[in-house]
């Protein structure tokens, strides 16, 4: 087995490590939100709805993570705008994005002309495979999350916790909605590469569901949950490596299992379970104004 330092010396090593720790980052502070205002199924919905987009653009010859990403958006800004006007059949509509979006996915793929793509890459990742380019459009994405976060942070919090409450302050419900959904639909498009596109969703919600056992303060929970997405993925693709195991699977696995001491510690030191996510953050804004 070849040395750390050999390994280093591989090109591609070094990729799914930069890779892995701007995941964690993306699954710290966009999984937090996500988990926070409730949008795991929403995340589900868009990344299977994404492999939609994925499989016409590989049948096209274009590339397949920019279809993704054009669906992914133009899903999460659907589900955005409506989400106040028929939010009893949101649930339905995102059920349906997200059987249609496989099945066109698949269709597109096998039509194909040539030699068809192994699925499995898609649906379970291979964190291997991110080239230079992958890696820097991670990066600007996540520098861009981070300056919107900063910028607007109360206004991020209060429509996350009670978006009438924010609407009454004069906050943009719906604009920070929309905002907040297109940057969760490009991060599950991001990590695709990493997961796949069943397994996205546990890489969003493990750490910061780790992270609320453990804290109750908001800001906190991002920080927290951004040192477990980095042992996560770190720790699964070293293990993956040891073991011959695929990386994707295995980050999720590693997650699940971190879930079992975390839940041990609140029960046996804190006594009570976790608290409901909108109840959690001790540091939650009392007052927003619309502009920063």
């Amino acid at each position: 087995m070849a040395s750390l330092s050999e390994l280093w010396s591989y090109d591609f090593i070094r990729q799914a490590v930069y890779a892995a720790l701007l995941a964690s980052v993306l699954c710290g502070v966009i999984g937090t939100f996500v988990v926070v205002k409730r949008l795991v199924f929403i995340s589900g919905g868009l990344s299977h709805a994404a492999f939609g987009g994925l499989g016409v653009c590989y049948f096209l010859g274009v590339e397949p993570l920019l279809g993704a990403g054009v669906v992914a958006i133009a899903s999460a800004l659907l589900l955005a705008a409506g989400s106040r006007r028929w939010i009893r059949s949101r649930d339905a509509v995102i059920g349906i994005l997200w059987s249609v979006g496989m099945a066109i996915g698949v269709i597109f793929v096998a039509l194909s002309p040539g030699y068809a793509p192994n699925l499995m890459t898609y649906l379970f990742g291979n964190i291997l495979t991110v080239g230079k380019g992958a890696v820097l459009a991670t990066f600007l994405f996540t520098i861009l999350v981070l300056c919107f976060i900063v910028l607007f942070f109360k206004e991020f919090v209060a429509v996350s916790f009670d978006e009438e409450f924010a609407r009454v302050q004069g906050v943009p419900v719906g604009l920070f909605m929309a905002i907040l959904m297109v940057m969760v639909a490009l991060a599950v498009v991001l990590l695709i590469q990493l997961v796949g596109i069943i397994l996205v969703i546990a890489l969003l919600t493990i750490p910061p569901v780790i992270s609320l056992m453990l804290t109750r303060s908001f800001v906190a929970v991002i920080v927290l949950s951004t040192l477990i997405g980095a042992i996560m993925t770190l720790a699964g693709l070293a293990l993956s490596y040891v073991f011959d195991l695929p990386s994707g699977p295995t980050m999720v696995l590693l997650g699940a299992l971190l879930m079992l001491p975390a839940y041990l510690w609140r029960r046996m030191v804190r006594g009570d379970l976790p608290r409901s996510p909108r109840s959690l953050p001790s540091d939650s804004p009392t007052s927003v104004s619309s502009a920063s």
